[in-house]
């Protein structure tokens, strides 16, 4: 048997990752339930890259190293080597418990993923109201409209030529000029290659009533491209693609050119996270032989997935597509365009290029026409990408007078400040703690996740939400916030992140040395297990939380101001719609200030991507923009990391910086009768 990973282009499939042949090598059938796919690999074989290859996801937040013990699955039938850690105890090894990260097949299998090790894509794509506590900036599109910014990048033009004759025998390309110059006041024109090879036949096929589509320059003195033809009047068929590129999730949206209007959208599960959670992961994974390619292939697959589905929901043909935008992270940038992403984690942190060409979509392997162009978002650093520049051109901060504090919070959290004269950015490695990763129960937001919580502060006993209100089978990262904010609040923890060990109640408890507390128990739980939040848990996030908070205050004071300067904080990103905005100022994640003054806007990266499809205003701003941004290298400045010291603590050690949540603590302390706030002085 034969097993090719292909993904198509110009028509034809092309390998893209090293085909397993027949070998005198021992083969194993392995069948993956409850998805019912099966793949034949050679014997040895890991088990975690087995089910990469076929297409199903395990998680596995540490990239296969063994150490996060959520690449949990179970032998139902066959024979593997190793696989029993200390992660699992022995009841889960006798039931077959293994992690795939270290298990090599040895026999024919039959692999159940269970419900903890697997993702559904299907959260992804079920439209949620945002927090409550946050107000939502709604980009209205008829307003940008009728302000005339809607110049589209691709246009389709009908022409009516008048055929040839004895008397005017000019070339084809030159009769199209001529007409485009008298009835459309076209100039510098220039045709591509393929619209020459088809232009004779589809002229005189439809009688010369045709269609030619324009690909505009973002500056107005360079040419115009004409990259496709159609035979009859197709410009009401002009439809464009936005596509951001995370480093969880790829999202994509299928647009109308014409009316700006969406017609599909879609979201998947970035299928690199098996190489690890975090862009320092992936880049190491790239370092390896074949490895660019393999990361390369497992990005398209995941961006092609999401082309297939939005464009059978629209019922879109993909010829009629013109254009796609996308929008990531350098990393990501480079990977999709295959090069080497190793100098952008390596002093003085080097990316290939900042802009990027105008590239035809089948160059990169995307599973579209051969016409179609591909816009990717400019980088502005190594670690402040394409997709920042995309949310900091949705949000509109850059026409703003209001000196704003922008946050795309994620596994890499960046951070513009500025308005409509300057911008200042940077981006710190936030980790995988709000998707899941460092966190024994973490897993990222979908059916059964504890996503909201609150505590009885007599009895200690909890009140656990869930996503989709079925039993608990782990925290996704809204909750794990609010989870440690009212354990904070109610003096369960210390500002140290530590449990009060007086406290008396079964859910505080002591377990191989380390502390935690029970949120749910095991026969409340999907998975059989207590479900817990471990000191080390509070540790991890407390680290997250640090990073972006002493980020933000690295870059105000770099360029000379203090949270009170801000007029507002504008939350991107899909796991921003969810924070609760009050819990995150408590722990000491964002800055304390009015929480109405805080906005979100959604997936700036996306809705920047979708601007950029619809019109070349966009596009000729981010230029200018480029100019503005002002790239913090946060490694190399020495104040960020006395500034992530003092963060360390719940919710930092200057408790002047967080004076609703000291007042709080001390009105807390008083009623219940105490001479001293559960805030203890931080060293």
């Amino acid at each position: 048997m034969v097993l090719k990973l292909c993904t198509r282009s110009k028509g034809k499939q092309r390998p893209v990752a090293k085909a397993w042949e027949n070998t005198d090598q021992m083969n194993h059938k392995i069948k993956f339930l409850p998805h019912n796919k099966e793949i034949t690999v050679p014997d040895g074989e890991i088990l975690i890259r087995t089910a990469m290859e076929a297409g199903v996801h395990v998680n596995a937040s540490c990239g296969g190293e063994g150490l996060c013990g959520k690449c949990r699955v179970i032998i139902e039938k066959g024979t593997v080597n190793g696989g029993i850690s200390e992660l699992l105890d022995g009841e889960e090894v006798q039931k077959g418990y293994r992690l795939a990260c270290r298990s090599e097949v040895k026999s024919d299998l039959v692999v159940r993923i269970p419900v903890e090790s697997d993702i559904d894509e299907r959260e992804l794509n079920r439209r949620h109201s945002p927090t409550r506590r946050a107000r939502v900036r709604e980009i209205k599109l008829e307003e940008l409209k009728s302000k005339g910014l809607f110049i589209a990048p691709v246009e389709k033009r009908y022409l009516e030529l008048p055929q040839p004759s004895p008397e005017d025998n000019v070339a084809d390309t030159r009769r199209i000029i001529n007409f485009l110059k008298m009835y459309y006041n076209e100039h510098r024109l220039v045709f591509r290659l393929a619209v020459l090879r088809k232009l004779p036949d589809i002229l005189r096929m439809s009688n010369f009533k045709v269609t030619i589509t324009l690909a505009r320059p973002v500056f107005e003195h360079r040419k115009s491209e004409i990259i496709n033809i159609e035979p009859g009047n197709t410009t009401l068929r002009n439809f464009a693609i936005a596509v951001d590129i995370g480093t969880t999730t790829v999202y994509g949206q299928l647009l109308n050119i014409n009316t700006g209007d969406v017609l599909a959208e879609f979201g998947d599960y970035n299928a690199q996270i098996g190489y690890g959670e975090d862009i320092i992961s992936r880049i190491v994974a790239a370092e390896k032989p074949g490895g660019l390619e393999k990361l390369n292939h497992a990005l398209l697959q995941t961006i092609n997935k999401v082309i297939q589905k939005i464009v059978k929901k629209s019922r879109v043909e993909r010829n009629e597509i013109s254009t796609i935008t996308l929008a990531g992270n350098t990393t990501l940038t480079q990977i999709l365009v295959r090069t080497n992403p190793k100098y952008i984690r390596h002093s003085p942190y080097v990316p290939v290029s900042t802009l990027y060409p105008r590239i035809r979509a089948i160059d990169l392997d995307l599973d579209l026409a051969p016409h179609t162009t591909a816009l990717l978002y400019p980088n502005v650093s190594s670690f402040v990408g394409g997709d920042i520049v995309a949310g900091v051109m949705g949000s509109g901060i850059y026409l703003s007078e209001q000196i704003s504090l922008f946050i795309d919070i994620g596994t890499n959290a960046e951070i513009v400040i500025g308005n409509k004269d300057w911008l200042a950015c940077a981006a710190c490695s936030a980790g995988p703690a709000f998707e899941g990763g460092g966190i024994q129960f973490g897993m990222r937001a979908s059916a059964g996740a504890i996503e909201d919580f609150s505590i009885d502060p007599r009895t200690f006993e909890p009140m656990n939400l869930t996503v989709g209100n079925v039993r608990p089978k782990g925290i996704c990262g809204s909750g794990l916030i609010n989870i440690v904010a009212n354990l904070f609040e109610a003096g369960v923890i210390d500002n140290q992140g530590k449990f009060d060990r007086d406290l008396k109640s079964p859910r505080i408890r002591e377990r191989d040395g380390t502390y935690e507390y029970v949120l749910a128990w095991k026969g409340e739980t999907q998975i059989n297990r207590d479900i817990v939040l471990t000191e080390i848990d509070i540790e991890n996030l407390v680290r997250t939380k640090g990073a972006i908070y002493s980020g933000c205050q690295t870059l105000l004071d770099g360029i000379g101001l203090s949270i009170n300067h801000l007029d507002r904080i504008i939350l991107a990103g899909g796991f921003g719609s969810h924070v609760d905005i009050e819990k995150a100022m408590t722990i000491g994640l964002l800055p304390e200030i009015d929480p109405e003054k805080v906005t979100y806007i959604g997936n700036g990266s996306l809705l920047g991507a979708k601007l950029c499809c619809l019109t070349n205003t966009i596009r000729r701003d981010v230029v200018e923009v480029l100019g503005k941004m002002t790239n913090f290298e946060l490694s190399e400045t020495h104040s960020y990391m006395d500034h992530y010291v003092a963060a360390l603590f719940l919710p930092h050690t200057d408790l002047n910086l967080f004076p609703k949540v000291k007042n709080r603590m001390e009105l807390r302390a008083a009623n219940n009768g105490k001479q001293k706030s559960p805030i203890t002085e931080a060293v």
